[in-house]
């Protein structure tokens, strides 16, 4: 028989996707060019502080991020995104 449990490392790849796939959308709507670097702040969310820490190398790698990360509060620039099973967080993407 086939198992369909979801682990919990395979949740976690599935959220780091789902954040690079809207840091990728904010990077478009911001007309950014393909090859510019940027620094990303994303809000404290224990729903998804453990996917980001796990996967940091990937989502930094696949979006150009410098550096990424998790703070108290996003200030400046904030954007809240939507990720999947009703988890949204706040981002704050700055092109460097």
């Amino acid at each position: 028989a086939l198992d369909v449990t979801l682990s919990e490392e395979l949740k976690e790849e599935g959220l780091a996707r789902e954040l690079v796939n809207r840091i990728q959308n904010i990077r478009k709507d911001y007309d950014f060019e393909v090859t510019d670097k940027i620094e990303v702040d994303v809000e404290k969310n224990d729903k998804i502080d453990s996917s980001i820490s796990n996967n940091l190398s990937y989502i930094c790698g696949e979006t150009l991020a410098n550096s990424l990360n998790i703070v108290d509060v996003v200030n400046n620039n904030k954007v809240s995104v939507d990720l999947v099973d009703g988890i949204s967080v706040n981002i704050s993407i700055k092109k460097i």
